[in-house]
């Protein structure tokens, strides 16, 4: 398959394993940014592939993930009122909230729609003139343009009757505060691509001068990720530390305009809670003034609470980077993707999801 088959060649794979044990020195520790590039990178084995001394770690790269208890607790608050239709993407149904679910609360009789698209939300409006109809607007920078397009487009129709429940965040606001924590052992970055597309990178360059680590733009295919560990290696073998895009295929520097301005137009940044990793200044978005209206805390009341449940589930520590999935007691028994104890094991993009659908048995078959 064109643009597919090209970046999944073995022997191009074996060719960039061997480059990057050539150029290795000592220990290296990266971090993946996205649940996309920690799928791929367990399915087709790509750390086993590298040498001993590259340790990749999993980061909180899964919006799933990250989306603080207290938005699942609203989401089911909202969609338990009269006249009330909550519209959200399938991988949110399952995510526990303190007490329920979504999905349990449409078994109970709530209107909770798995829609494709924002936009698809709004057709629902428009057909459902008599119910609120509020779209769970979860997301990185990848999905904020087009959930500020239907914000938009529902105030350009004047339609009264939708909102958004915003729980946007933003990736270098948290790669920041991975780098700033005590104990950071991440000594480079493989950022996501898809997010690049949108913003494009020059965000990283400050991060990747200040914190002396490369950052490598990378794809989601293995010879994606493979390239890009070489390009942070290698930097980290010559002291370098700045921004390289390897999807150049894909991301160019300045990002997309377009879709930037309607993110600036309906959004503003705003300090964020994340799941696992707490409060983290300047990283998320909410509905700017002039959007205010569209706001499902301005019409049900503010989202109040901790980001995340407590109990023993790990998911906090494996979303920092600090535990693999395979190290949490829980994985495989008590936590399976049948009864997960956590929003990594319950999310299509979740590490623990990964590890658990691509490396079973895993006690012995990850590397320490």
């Amino acid at each position: 398959m064109k643009y597919r088959d090209e970046y999944r060649a073995p022997d191009a794979a074996r060719g960039y394993a061997d480059a990057i044990a050539r150029i290795t020195t000592r220990p290296w520790t990266l971090m993946e940014v996205c649940g996309g590039q920690t799928h791929a990178i367990v399915r087709f084995g790509i750390d086993q592939l590298l040498p001993e001394a590259i340790s990749l770690i999993h980061g909180p790269g899964c919006p799933v993930c990250v989306t603080p208890i207290a938005y699942i607790d609203k989401a089911l608050e909202i969609a338990a009122l009269p006249r009330v239709i909550l519209c959200t993407f399938g991988d949110m149904l399952r995510v526990p909230g303190t007490q329920s679910d979504l999905s349990a609360a449409r078994a109970r009789g709530a209107d909770v729609r798995v829609v494709y698209s924002p936009l698809e939300a709004l057709t629902v409006a428009r057909q459902n003139p008599r119910h609120e109809v509020v779209f769970f607007a979860v997301g990185f920078e990848t999905t904020a343009p087009a959930n500020a397009m239907a914000v938009y487009q529902a105030q350009r129709e004047g339609l009264g009757n939708f909102s958004v429940l915003v729980s946007q965040v933003l990736v270098p606001p948290a790669i920041r505060a991975l780098l700033e924590r005590p104990g950071n052992r991440v000594q480079g970055f493989l950022a996501a691509g898809h997010v690049c597309t949108i913003t494009g990178y020059e965000e990283y360059e400050p991060i990747a001068r200040k914190h002396g680590v490369p950052i490598v733009v990378t794809g989601f295919e293995p010879l994606d990720i493979l390239e890009g560990v070489y390009r942070c290696v290698r930097q980290l073998e010559q002291g370098e530390s700045c921004v390289e895009n390897q999807y150049s295929r894909a991301v160019r520097r300045p990002g997309n305009a377009m879709a930037q301005q309607v993110m600036q137009a309906v959004f503003q940044v705003v300090p964020r809670q994340w799941r696992g990793m707490g409060d983290i200044p300047d990283s998320g978005l909410g509905l700017s003034p002039a959007y205010r209206s569209y706001d499902a805390e301005t019409r049900f009341g503010a989202v109040n609470g901790e980001a995340e449940m407590r109990g023993d589930c790990l998911s906090g520590a494996v979303l920092r980077g600090e535990i693999r999935p395979d190290q949490c007691p829980a994985f495989g028994s008590r936590c399976t993707p049948e009864r997960p104890l956590g929003v990594t094991m319950v999310s299509e993009e979740g590490a623990c999801a990964a590890y658990y659908r691509y490396r079973r048995p895993t006690g012995g078959s990850a590397r320490e």
